[in-house]
């Protein structure tokens, strides 16, 4: 897994104000909304990127069918999507980075590929792989720890809770 220092990823998070994300998911129980959801509740603005979803909405925002649709600027490329998609959303990105203003490239938990980070670097881009900014600025600005999420399991499905006569069930 690449490393980076806690000063790169804070300045990265600090400096970032809107954020395209490539792979946004429409369905709640996706990971793709649920870090929309938080991040968009932080103040960053989100441009959903969904080709099988453009014109619709997701939280509110609408969602473009690639980052050539997305108006300016845009700070962050995060990249839900495949590592073997990362380098044609890497070449999209520097297509359209004068234009959007792009200054990084985040590519998700699993998501790693160094191809793709190679061509941003090269381009000036800071690069972050493998990481989620969601959980990122949770660690980093101590609300992990008081969200419960230290249970060391982190995941997007709706809590267990208790139904008539004792029963579990999926819940809020």
């Amino acid at each position: 897994m690449p490393t980076y220092s806690d000063d790169l990823i804070k300045s990265i998070l600090r400096s970032t104000k809107t954020i395209a994300m490539v792979g946004a998911s429409g369905n709640e129980m996706r990971p793709s909304y649920f870090a929309m959801k938080y991040l968009s509740d932080k103040g960053f603005l989100i441009h959903p990127i969904n080709p099988g979803m453009a014109g619709k909405q997701i939280l509110g925002r609408t969602v473009y069918g690639s980052l050539k649709d997305v108006p300016a600027p845009v700070d962050m490329v995060d990249i839900f999507r495949a590592s073997d998609a990362a380098p044609a959303i890497v070449d999209e990105s520097l297509a359209e980075k004068d234009r959007l203003g792009v200054k990084t490239i985040w590519m998700q938990l699993g998501i790693v590929n160094e191809e793709a980070a190679a061509k941003a670097r090269a381009a000036g881009l800071n690069v972050i792989m493998d990481r989620c900014p969601k959980i990122e600025y949770g660690r980093l600005s101590g609300e992990i720890g008081w969200m419960g999420v230290n249970r060391r399991v982190i995941d997007n499905r709706k809590p267990l809770l208790f139904g008539k006569g004792g029963s579990l069930k999926r819940g809020m």
